[in-house]
């Protein structure tokens, strides 16, 4: 596997009326029109985050934008977004939107681009998350049965992380709630081309 340098990762500010947002912004990459298309995603994906939090027209309302960054090696870039609002009510509202691309190209991943075509990730990936349910005795809203195709994810320390946004699986005391998969336990339906491939070779 070829060298990959790592992205540089700057912190633009943005201030609003009553908001204040921390947008990463990369550069440093393979080219620079992949790192343009990395920070346009970003910006597009840091909007749709404010869109869904609804207005700011309380008086004591507030939003709070900032981010992670989980993998930055061997030509994956991984990064989770947070939004926090308060729009009125007894608590804020917080967020999160993963973004995982391929950093000498800007190409964006979705949960099934990981695997191998064909494979039953979704199945895999369920049985997982319902033995860490079970094991951290965490008492869902409803019964699990499967994630979603699409469901939430990162890529962080050799593991595929996937999550659930706040309500989603179980009440808000909950927060989000993780489930790391080692990629060498989905090491056979992995797609080797995919962000997961790089994971499984040694440093």
């Amino acid at each position: 596997m070829p060298m990959s340098t790592p992205l540089v990762v700057q912190t633009a500010k943005a201030s609003f009326p009553k908001a204040e947002f921390s947008i990463p912004h990369v550069s440093g990459g393979a080219s620079s029109a992949a790192d343009q298309k990395i920070n346009e995603t970003i910006l597009r994906a840091v909007q749709e985050l404010v869109n869904s939090q609804g207005s700011l027209e309380d008086p004591r309302a507030e939003m709070l934008g900032y981010f992670e960054v989980k993998t930055n090696e061997k030509d994956v870039f991984s990064l989770s977004l947070y939004n926090y609002a308060y729009t009125g009510g007894a608590h804020g509202m917080t967020l999160q939107r993963s973004l995982t691309f391929r950093a000498s190209t800007g190409q964006t991943y979705e949960l099934k681009d990981l695997f191998k075509p064909g494979s039953d990730y979704v199945g895999r990936i369920s049985a997982y998350v319902a033995a860490g349910i079970k094991a951290r005795d965490i008492t869902p809203l409803e019964p699990f049965t499967s994630i979603q195709p699409d469901q939430s994810f990162y890529i962080a320390d050799r593991a595929l992380v996937v999550y659930f946004q706040l309500y989603e699986l179980a009440a808000y005391v909950y927060g989000f709630l993780y489930f790391p998969i080692s990629v060498f336990e989905l090491q056979d339906i992995i797609a080797e081309d995919g962000p997961l491939g790089p994971m499984l070779a040694g440093d």
